[in-house]
């Protein structure tokens, strides 16, 4: 029997990843699945005021910040719940919103600053451990993390591979997703992502008793509601209305193949688990801005899927 543990959408918490990085020897598991989307939401700036006051706006909140020790405790409060603080002045504020160009920029430097960071804390961790731990970045991540994810001792990238988790078990691994309103970086057509897929399928030995890590869920899982979304990208009827949004070259691999667990992620609000015929499907939904990992524990046997729970920690 193997044991693993599965999370995703982490978004640059850095509660979250490190409550992932040490799920195994919390929650017994020989082996981490991260699936996708790594990155953060936005930069959150810390501007001076002078002398030795800053402000800060989080979450439609203002604080005004006095000393080193109250500006340390907004920084770890930011990254905690997903963002990347940036201490600035008016100045620096005024000379970013005129260059957008520059914006984006500093984002991918706070981006990989952040991944370096929790790569090496990763390593710590497990060195010495035994635990597997496997990464396939999501739509959301910038492709320059797939260089950096490389070059770590125990976190290793399986984006486009399948991999074997035991005698009885391989698992197919995608972090790319249909195309989505936000224009992210590893997105593409239906057709697109059969391409992708088609190759790795045809690698696996015995597809019944594969897993598949595949970033968007199956399209009409009940895995992809989201709310519907006006043209100006406003959720409709408060939210109230739910439409599917997974993919459907994801449903279609799903059902021709019949693989022993499916593990999605991508929709935040989507979690559960259903079956697509003998599929076991998780979702196990993300609340990285609240700091809390929710997760999939799952023990695989031969030929099935012997017990599994979602998890919040």
């Amino acid at each position: 029997m193997t044991s693993l543990f599965f999370a995703t959408d982490v978004h640059g918490s850095d509660i979250c990843w490190k409550k992932f990085i040490n799920a195994a020897k919390f929650y017994g598991a020989e082996i981490i699945i991260l699936g996708g989307d790594m990155t953060g939401k936005a930069i959150v700036p810390i501007i001076h005021q002078g002398g030795d006051t800053f402000k800060a706006i989080l979450l439609e909140q203002e604080s005004m910040l006095h000393g080193e020790d109250q500006v340390a405790e907004m920084e770890q409060s930011i990254k905690s719940r997903g963002y990347y603080p940036y201490r600035t002045t008016p100045d620096e504020i005024a000379e970013l919103n005129a260059d957008p160009g520059r914006v984006d920029e500093l984002f991918g430097i706070e981006v990989l600053k952040t991944a370096e960071r929790w790569l090496a804390y990763a390593d710590e961790k497990l060195e010495g451990t035994g635990v597997r731990c496997y990464v396939a970045p999501g739509n959301d991540d910038m492709f320059e993390l797939d260089d950096l994810i490389r070059t770590s001792k125990h976190v290793q990238l399986v984006e486009g591979t399948v991999i074997e988790l035991d005698k009885h078990h391989e698992m197919l691994n995608s972090g790319w997703s249909n195309i989505t309103p936000w224009h992210t970086y590893r997105e593409e057509s239906e057709d697109d992502l059969r391409k992708r897929y088609e190759p790795m399928l045809s690698q696996l030995k015995d597809p019944k008793n594969s897993v598949f890590n595949i970033h968007v869920p199956p399209y009409g899982s009940t895995l992809d509601d989201v709310p519907e979304l006006t043209e100006d990208l406003r959720p409709k009827h408060a939210g109230r209305s739910l439409v599917p949004a997974g993919s459907h070259a994801v449903r279609e691999i799903v059902d021709r193949y019949q693989p022993l667990l499916g593990l999605f992620g991508h929709i935040h609000e989507g979690k559960g688990a259903i079956r697509l015929g003998r599929t076991l499907c998780i979702n196990p939904g993300s609340m990285y801005e609240q700091g809390r990992l929710l997760g999939a524990y799952v023990n695989l046997a031969r030929n099935k899927v012997k017990n599994y729970i979602l998890t919040t920690g």
